[in-house]
């Protein structure tokens, strides 16, 4: 299968892909990262600045049209991959293409859970965590229950659920600032010392306005607690964790 990395990922925090990675291989897939890969395509969807986007599309299609399947480690990019085959409904060539290459798309937990039917996490953490859908993964409440069944899984791990799980975090477009308070209120009062997601985009504002208001919250990815990689500072941080490290059990 191919890794699709994405973009943030790759800049700000490329933990979160070896441990898909290991993840995916510990599932017993072959993965491959292909060349040639960028964005998804989503700012300047959300910019509506088509022709763009087609390209960045045309381009992602291309190299990864050879693979099984395409995983992505984001619930948002994996929904942006899968919308391509709307983009080229105008281009019949092109849009069998893009609906073939659309159709073995998959977020990380999904893929995992429904197509590789993972069990038991060989990991242990002994904390009590929350874990935010984001506006990607919440707007589809069959993608919800993947990421709390691995997560439950987790020895050790006591899963407390935000009064509101899903929502916009405010990262997105000309939105960036203006992440609800009441979103964080949420977090702090689950009552847990980590704030994981799927998506890195939601979890670096979140992070940001979270420390902004002198929290002590975790934030972490789902793909770096899931593979017991927590040697890193959490995101937004500069400190290791509090918390004893994750333990892969045997």
């Amino acid at each position: 299968m191919g890794l699709f990395t994405t973009c943030l990922i790759e800049t700000f925090r490329p933990a979160i892909g070896y441990a898909a990675i290991m993840l995916l291989e510990d599932a017993g897939c072959r993965v491959e990262i292909p060349e040639g890969q960028q964005c998804c395509g989503q700012p300047s969807l959300d910019d509506s600045d088509d022709p763009d986007h087609l390209d960045q599309a045309s381009r992602i299609i291309e190299a990864f049209e050879s693979f099984d399947f395409v995983v992505a480690p984001s619930a948002s990019c994996a929904a942006s991959l899968k919308d391509y085959a709307a983009l080229f409904a105008s281009n019949p060539a092109w849009e069998a293409r893009a609906r073939a290459f659309s159709q073995k798309v998959h977020e990380l937990t999904s893929f995992l859970v429904d197509i590789m039917n993972v069990g038991p996490i060989a990991v242990r953490l002994d904390a009590n965590v929350t874990f935010f859908d984001s506006c990607a993964g919440g707007a589809e409440p069959r993608f919800q229950p993947q990421p709390r069944v691995l997560l439950s899984a987790i020895a050790g791990l006591s899963l407390k659920e935000m009064a509101q799980t899903a929502g916009c975090c405010g990262f997105g477009s000309n939105r960036c600032a203006k992440t609800s308070p009441a979103m964080t209120e949420d977090i702090r009062a689950a009552g847990s010392s980590i704030l994981v997601s799927g998506d890195l985009s939601c979890l670096m504002g979140l992070a940001r306005k979270l420390k902004r208001d002198g929290s002590a919250i975790e934030v972490r990815h789902i793909a770096e607690l899931l593979a017991g990689m927590h040697d890193t500072p959490p995101i937004g941080g500069t400190t290791r964790s509090t918390h004893r490290p994750l333990e892969r059990q045997p």
